[in-house]
């Protein structure tokens, strides 16, 4: 039997750009033949899938899935909104999106995991649906949140199809109380998320850099202040900052005279228990990719399992 060695694995590699595993593949069946294993790639359409990497996947959609308490988002890039709108791309998305949960919102998990009705992990999947589809595709990110008692809700913004859409958001409740009540508070609160887009549940999650900006902004506007105001000043500063980026402190976009905290609050005797928001996820499409081509190509090649 021929030896494949690491070397010839990564010479294939470098001449077609495929994945590793698929490279040690394809010199097995082949003998351990360069061109020849180049050529099974080709007929794989995993060589012609590697070089489409390269292209901004930009597009696509995001997959929202709910399963009892536990629920997961991704979202699966496509060059174009064409691409997205195809029933094959759709399926692809739904697919993978029943596997997150299980998953954990852990991406390389997720591309490990058996993609339904094959014998190939997601990766692959993924990689050979580019070939057919013809445009560059990406599992690009996942996130999962969970809860010991009580739901998750979700809501689709820009739906497309069951599940897909351009803004998934998902929300954990905790609580003992009626559930198909909690759903629907839970409903409104993420119907809330896609349109207000907090960047964490209060003050206290907020990465301590983005305080300590925030800080350094007001600081700066308010040079040669004596030390006693300018500390007023960070203050009332930070406390606005809340009430414009924290779910909690948000003013609730159903009842803008309440913050969303007082809206839980009050709808504790309708749910008839106490009520707790653990944690939320809200994905739009395509969020931070602003970068140059050959940077996001980079970072596909990575997620798709084809970085150097």
């Amino acid at each position: 039997m021929t030896t494949i060695t690491a070397a010839d694995v990564k010479k294939l590699r470098d001449m077609t750009g495929a994945g590793m595993m698929d490279c040690k593949t394809a010199l097995t069946e082949t003998n351990g033949d360069i061109e020849a294993a180049v050529d099974w790639l080709r007929k794989k359409g995993l060589s012609k899938a590697a070089k489409k990497s390269g292209r901004i996947a930009a597009d696509g959609l995001i997959g929202v899935v709910a399963k009892g308490r536990v629920g997961a988002v991704v979202e699966v890039n496509s060059e174009t909104d064409f691409v997205a709108r195809n029933e094959q791309f759709q399926t692809l998305v739904r697919d993978i999106t029943g596997l997150a949960a299980d998953a954990g919102g852990d991406l390389k998990k997720l591309l490990s995991a058996t993609y339904p009705g094959t014998k190939n992990n997601v990766e692959t999947h993924v990689q050979e649906m580019v070939a057919t589809i013809g445009e560059n595709m990406t599992v690009r990110r996942t996130s999962a949140v969970s809860v010991k008692e009580g739901v998750i809700a979700d809501y689709i913004h820009n739906r497309v199809a069951d599940g897909l859409g351009k803004i998934g958001v998902l929300v954990a409740l905790e609580s003992a109380g009626d559930e198909p009540t909690l759903f629907e508070l839970g409903r409104q609160i993420a119907m809330h998320i896609a349109a207000a887009s907090p960047v964490s549940l209060d003050i206290d999650a907020v990465p301590a850099d983005v305080i300590e900006r925030e800080k350094a902004i007001l600081a700066e506007k308010n040079q040669g202040k004596k030390p006693e105001v300018l500390e007023k000043i960070i203050s009332g500063g930070i406390k606005a900052f809340a009430k414009e980026n924290c779910l909690l402190e948000q003013q609730y976009i159903h009842d803008t005279s309440k913050t969303v905290a007082q809206a839980v609050k009050e709808a504790e005797s309708r749910v008839g228990s106490a009520v707790k928001i653990t944690g939320f996820i809200r994905y739009a499409l395509g969020e931070g990719i602003d970068k140059k081509e050959e940077d996001f190509g980079e970072e596909v090649r990575k997620l798709a399992g084809g970085g150097r």
